[in-house]
């Protein structure tokens, strides 16, 4: 695409949101009286308490369990595809990244701290290793942008994500849906639940397995991209009387993963090409079990969360809510970072993390106030340990320290130059290498948060809020590098603690306020503006640098990242919802604005990249068009760039990455009565997404672009189902017209020259078979 045709591209697209922005004013104005009640509204408790999304002065996206199911979404990453501002990455289950208006919050160091709050049941789990699950029996998915400290605490700096599961229930019902589909997929999923008056239980399961999606020719390796993942979510609801509830919910989910497949664009696979959508020769180190603790690629995750939630209604006017929850996760993951044949950058990460969290919160609900105000208390112990292995020759070869010897890494045909025989004189031998780095993190967070809603008039409500944050933070730092034989020196620019703890700590505070402004134009039209301040807290980084007497600790605090967020929008429905609209227009100042960079030695580090702005329009649209067919559709622009500044060094001027500028979904969800008792039901789903890059430099990595261009996707499911006897089957595919587009590019490897490659999947396509007991 030409400079040119991408500028008319733009206008066209920036045309278009102003479009469906007044369009959208225009549904109000043109909206003719009818039943209110004519469809069900949807509701959400984004402020702490119900409301219908219209009466929420914050921009949310919502979705109920029954819609993810009727799209066949059941993965976090495929969120982004109906969410303006949103976008999910997901290397893998170990890896994922959360994007919102082009804030990404991926990284695993422990040390760092999260900018979009996952919330699970009411309880944070931003931990990056932590924080992805699988999606099954889902209540309700709701989608909070801009900073929202008070509704979520600290971690939302930009936004936050929160998903509720389905509770249990008194009447009996149970369901069971089993799948098949190509790459050898099987899935199975479902759930049970019943009890009497006063206790009911739930218990929820979901199993699926597929082979990779791209060949691994390496011996004794797989194909890369499978899957393996188990959850089972056992809960129970107790009820002694009508103003109390209990609900306990347990969360399990096992991943064993065959890993990401890596592919360089520098060397092909033994008889192979440097496509990144053709096979790939990733072996991982011989020595994998010995210094990994895992002989193949992949991912090995276990994830376990118990949470207890009381609401005790007090009286009429008053509610008190208890959420107690305790979260751990254990992740090992083995990749080859070098993309190639060659034992030459070989790693894991073995992560680790635990989390308590507690609040209590108080909700008055009168004629004209509405508030909650509480406490919180947040204690997270994290560490983050990255052995690697190599073979000398080897890496020095593939780095260009023997240059000399004028022998490329990997020869045209595919074989690798081990070198180590020509510098010991013929006497054939291997030089095995290895080492580690770790981070460790423990953060403690206390905070005390008030929210006020006030009617001035039957039109105009304002709301005020604060959150007080004092946390304590410690981290360390620890590696073990010995001196290499060929180079004398350890391989990675490390310098080694040779396993001694470098520590520092540091206490921070903050007052985090928001400012909202809704007035009710009439029953069907509401107008918002918000202003809030969002922060990503203090960073604590420790490392280790060179004396002359060895390895001391380098310590570096970098300030917070604050955020001041300005919005206004609207948001309407005609008078029997059959229309609903949401137009919002947001601008954003980011002070100390934290970017994720690479060191020479594939270390990943936070650094301060100075000041950015972030601009954008975002517009949702759904309608019934009639009573067997429901659309929807969004768009959003969203120009976020670090300040065109010189004091902003070699990143002035960068767009964010992951964030393309322009995204748009719609979809259709339609059924068919055949007569009888047989109905069809179908969804269709369409999505694109314009340019991104993948490493806040936006340029090529050793030579090699690390964009992707824009993807256009499509999702489609087409079942029968039996209303007599609730039975359906089911087919589906994503990505039906089999697009070819990178998840990731750059990742470890970009550091030593030797950028990797990640491939999107292909077309998958299934059947499922589900049968409904009540």
């Amino acid at each position: 695409m030409t400079y040119s045709t991408q500028k008319q591209f733009k206008k066209k697209m920036l045309s278009s949101l102003i479009l469906a922005s007044l369009a959208s004013g225009a549904f109000a104005v043109m909206a003719a009286e009818g039943d209110d009640a004519a469809i069900e509204r949807i509701t959400v408790t984004t402020q702490k308490r119900v409301q219908a999304i219209q009466d929420v002065p914050v921009t949310v996206t919502a979705f109920t369990g029954e819609m993810l199911e009727q799209l066949g979404i059941a993965d976090l990453d495929v969120l982004s595809e109906i969410t303006p501002g949103l976008v999910i990455q997901e290397q893998s289950p170990n890896n994922p990244g959360f994007v919102i208006r082009g804030i990404t919050s991926d990284s695993g160091s422990a040390q760092s701290s999260p900018r979009v709050s996952v919330y699970y049941n009411g309880a944070d789990v931003s931990r990056s290793r932590g924080s992805y699950f699988e999606l099954f029996d889902i209540e309700r998915v709701e989608v909070v942008k801009g900073p929202q400290a008070t509704l979520f605490g600290t971690a939302a700096s930009v936004g936050a994500l929160s998903v509720t599961t389905r509770k249990p229930q008194e009447e009996f019902e149970a369901a069971v849906t089993l799948g098949a589909g190509n790459f050898a997929a099987k899935n199975m999923n479902g759930f049970i639940t019943g009890g009497e008056q006063k206790v009911q239980g739930r218990l929820a399961f979901t199993y699926k397995e597929r082979d990779g999606y791209v060949e691994n020719i390496a011996q004794h390796q797989p194909d890369l991209h499978g899957i393996e993942r188990t959850g089972i979510r056992p809960s129970l609801r107790i009820t002694p009387n009508d103003d109390l509830t209990l609900d306990l919910v347990y969360n399990f989910e096992k991943n064993n993963d065959t890993g990401t497949a890596f592919k360089s664009r520098r060397f092909a696979p033994t008889g192979g090409d440097t496509s990144p959508y053709s096979f790939v020769e990733a072996s991982g180190s011989p020595l994998a079990q010995q210094v990994f603790g895992k002989s193949d690629l992949g991912v090995e995750r276990t994830v376990k969360d118990l949470n207890l939630t009381v609401n005790w209604d007090l009286n009429e006017q008053w509610q008190l809510t208890s959420i107690s929850a305790k979260r751990s996760f254990d992740s090992l993951e083995v990749f080859d970072a070098d993309g190639t044949q060659a034992w030459f950058l070989e790693f894991a990460e073995d992560a680790t993390g635990d989390q308590f969290s507690q609040e209590l919160r108080f909700n008055y609900s009168g004629d004209k106030l509405n508030s909650f105000f509480g406490i919180s208390y947040f204690d997270e112990d994290g560490s983050q340990l990255v052995p690697f292995s190599t073979e000398e020759s080897i890496y020095l070869n593939c780095v260009g320290q023997l240059a000399a010897l004028n022998l490329p890494c990997i020869n045209p045909d595919g074989t690798v130059n081990i070198l180590t025989p020509l510098l010991t004189e013929g006497q054939a031998q291997l030089l095995p290498y290895q080492g580690s780095y770790q981070n460790f993190g423990e953060n403690k967070a206390f905070s005390v948060f008030a929210d006020f809603s006030y009617a001035v008039t039957e039109a105009l409500e304002l709301t005020a809020g604060l959150r007080y944050v004092d946390e304590d933070k410690t981290s360390g730092y620890a590696s073990n590098f010995a001196n290499s034989v060929l180079a004398k020196a350890p391989l990675l620019p490390v310098v080694s603690t040779n396993g001694e703890i470098f520590s520092a700590e540091g206490s921070f505070d903050a007052w985090l306020p928001r400012f909202n402004a809704l007035y009710r134009v009439n029953n069907q039209l509401n107008l918002y503006a918000t202003i809030s301040k969002g922060r990503r807290s203090e960073v604590v980084d420790v490392n280790s640098a060179r004396s002359p007497t060895g390895a001391i600790p380098r310590i570096t605090e970098l300030p917070a990242e604050t955020i001041w967020n300005y919005e206004a929008g609207i948001k309407g429905s005609t008078a029997n919802n059959e229309l609903r609209y949401a137009v919002s227009m947001f601008y954003q100042d980011y002070q100390n604005f934290q970017v994720t960079l690479q060191d020479d030695a594939g270390n990943f580090y936070t650094d301060n990249a100075g000041n950015a702005k972030n601009m954008g329009i975002e517009a949702e649209l759904s309608a019934s068009l009639s009573d067997d067919l429901e659309w929807f559709t969004n768009l959003a622009w969203i120009d976020a760039k670090i300040d065109d500044d010189s004091s902003n060094g070699n990143l002035a001027g960068n767009r964010f990455r992951l964030q393309p500028e322009y995204t748009a979904g719609t979809g259709l969800l339609h059924s068919y009565e055949l007569g009888g008792e047989y109905q069809l039901n179908s969804s269709l789903l369409y999505s694109f997404r314009s340019d991104i890059f993948f490493e806040e430099a936006n340029a090529p990595v050793a030579g090699f672009d690390i964009t992707q261009g824009a993807v256009q996707l499509t999702s489609l499911r087409f079942g029968l189902e039996n209303t007599q006897q609730n039975w359906s089957v089911t087919l589906y595919s994503s990505n039906v017209f089999d697009k070819k587009y990178l998840v990731d590019a750059g990742n470890t490897g970009g550091a030593f020259g030797y950028p990797s490659f990640v491939p999107a999947a292909p077309r998958l396509f299934g059947i499922e078979f589900t049968k409904r007991f009540m």
